[in-house]
């Protein structure tokens, strides 16, 4: 039987939000509970659930749009719970990081078979890429933490991203647009000099280590360390 698992529902229909608590509770599942989308970040100030069912048409804030911004912070596995069925409404959702999309009305067990699916997965994924190492650099995925010589290395969550990122894909050259795509997303409003100022303060962390990203003159840069 699977360990019991924390779940962030967010609906703002009471009546619907009462019946999904009660089956998610019946079912042994912990389950915190979010009028929209506001009340969900509050909550995800203080709690990281494993798992979160995401109503897409909800005031304020849609499901798309707030899964987005929890996705730039934390990977926490969702499904979006939504009474609009079209093929693109499913398809935007999966690409917004989504591990599923499940149409009301539904019956419960669909949507606890679906629950149980995705957190098999993504359990599963998690053990196994829990820790990347580059070089002498070792990224401990589950709490954006790094280490550098085995010794902390203190990075902010956007240097974390960006290292990680780079060494994942050591060898290859990105331009300025492709990292702050990448990494701060489409809808930031910032420059490409973010870019230049973030590996700045990596290589001053990285201090002797510093060649390891890589300048490559009218283009970008690329991530380089030994095995």
């Amino acid at each position: 039987m699977m360990d019991k698992a924390n779940i962030l529902l967010i609906e703002d229909e009471k009546e619907m939000r009462s019946l999904l608590r009660t089956f998610l509770e019946k079912d042994g599942y912990t389950v915190f509970e979010a009028v929209d989308a506001m009340h969900a970040f509050e909550i995800l100030d203080t709690v990281t659930p494993d798992l979160m069912l995401v109503d897409v048409m909800m005031p304020y804030l849609n499901g798309f749009d707030f899964a987005a911004e929890v996705k730039r912070v934390k990977n926490i596995p969702l499904i979006f719970v939504s009474a609009r069925g079209e093929e693109w409404d499913k398809i935007k959702g999966l690409k917004l990081g989504g591990d599923d999309y499940i149409v009301k009305p539904f019956h419960p067990g669909e949507l606890l078979a679906r629950i149980e699916s995705v957190l098999r997965r993504t359990k599963s994924l998690n053990v196994e890429n829990e820790v990347f190492t580059s070089g002498p650099l070792s990224f401990q995925l589950s709490s954006y933490s790094a280490e550098l010589e085995r010794k902390p290395l203190s990075l902010t969550l956007k240097e974390f991203e960006l290292l990680l990122y780079l060494a994942r894909n050591k060898g290859r050259v990105f331009t300025r647009e492709q990292l702050l795509h990448n990494i701060w997303g489409d809808d930031y409003q910032g420059t490409e000099r973010t870019v230049d100022t973030h590996v700045k303060t990596l290589r001053l962390k990285l201090k002797q280590h510093s060649s390891m990203i890589a300048t490559v003159w009218g283009i970008g840069y690329k991530f380089e360390a030994g095995t």
